[in-house]
């Protein structure tokens, strides 16, 4: 299909990659940007590296988030990749708590105040103007996430304390939604409780006005963390959890009766696939493995970039966009697949991506 038709120009989704293996023990590796621009169906590869990392190691776990034209790069591991006989290892070296800030406009990066805590697998969500991050580990290998949360604001750059959630909790995810932080699911417990209890399923809204965090309970209804979950206009959607970022269908949250509903016309299997061309054929489909699916809200359309590898195939990934738009799910087929490019590079996906304006 011929690039997209998009009435919201200007926006750019930005996702940061890392190369999966090393070629050879004097290969050099490190975080990259990729930025997405709708409007064209265009990429732009390589736009920038995340600054202050060590030599081949590669930063995963992290959050990204944006406001305005700045990138935020928060927190995550940070990983040692190094070469093995003919195998590449990763090795885990210590949790974060540095925040980096990249201007899309001025190609700069600049170093802002850091965490008051390291944490990698947290829950992270803008609000405000104000960046919000709760849960996630603070240590490396540890089986248990953390209650806490703090708040930044970019004018004063500044983190502050936030009252501790109800329930520890990792690999929860934020959303912004009707103006207030919701932390839904992760793998959770209480202080002396079993960790697979009933938080796992539960949300947690923060209200700035009474400084407290509510306890929604069943509101994600899965002990499974979901993969992302993005707000447009009202409404709450998601896509997956994450052991399985795409269930073939979108699900939309009731608020009054506290459960996901299937989205009406949203059933679309081939997200497992790149798009088909006629020289495609159910066995050479057979063969695809999904790499990577991250989404990315603007205006009311979906954005579902995937990347996908064929072992037949001579390049090393093939990378897809697929969107949804969402106000057309009484009208007709809301989906839209675009023009695949080829890739000579494997990369993986090293953290979810977000949304800049550039003009």
């Amino acid at each position: 299909m011929a690039s997209p038709q998009n009435p919201y120009s200007g926006s750019q989704i930005y996702m940061s990659f890392c190369a999966k293996e090393l070629l050879s023990p004097n290969t050099t590796v490190s975080n990259w940007i990729d930025s997405y621009d709708p409007s064209n169906n265009a990429w732009c590869r390589h736009l920038t590296s995340i600054p202050e990392l060590p030599q081949n190691h590669v930063l995963k776990s992290f959050s990204m988030v944006t406001i305005a034209d700045n990138i935020y790069v928060i927190g995550g591991r940070l990983c040692h990749k190094m070469v093995s006989g003919d195998n590449t290892v990763e090795v885990e070296v210590e949790t974060r708590l540095s925040v980096l800030c990249y201007n899309v406009r001025n190609d700069v990066w600049s170093k802002c105040s850091p965490m008051r805590a390291p944490r990698f697998d947290f829950a992270c969500t803008v609000c405000n103007g104000k960046i919000y991050v709760a849960g996630g580990k603070t240590i490396l290998r540890s089986a248990r996430g953390v209650s806490s949360a703090e708040v930044y604001d970019p004018a004063l750059d500044q983190w502050e304390a936030l009252p501790s959630m109800n329930a520890a909790r990792y690999k929860c995810v934020a959303v912004t939604w009707r103006g207030k932080v919701h932390v839904v699911g992760g793998f959770a417990g209480r202080s002396g409780d079993s960790w697979y209890t009933k938080e796992r399923s539960s949300a947690e809204v923060y209200d700035s006005e009474s400084e407290k965090w509510d306890l929604i309970v069943g509101m994600w209804q899965l002990d499974v963390p979901p993969n992302q979950i993005v707000a447009v206009d009202d409404t709450l959607f998601s896509s997956g959890d994450c052991l399985n970022a795409w269930k073939g269908h979108l699900e939309a949250y009731d608020r009054k009766l506290n459960i996901w509903n299937v989205v009406d016309r949203s059933n679309r299997q081939n997200l497992s696939h790149p798009i088909a061309t006629s020289g495609d054929t159910v066995g050479n489909w057979g063969l695809v493995e999904r790499i990577y699916l991250t989404l990315a809200a603007i205006g009311t359309h979906l954005y579902f970039l995937t990347g996908y590898k064929n072992p037949a195939e001579k390049s090393k990934l093939t990378s897809v966009v697929h969107v949804f738009d969402t106000s057309e799910k009484r009208r007709g087929f809301g989906w839209r697949s675009f023009e695949p490019t080829e890739e000579e590079e494997e990369k993986e996906l090293c953290s979810h991506c977000g949304v800049a304006k550039i003009n």
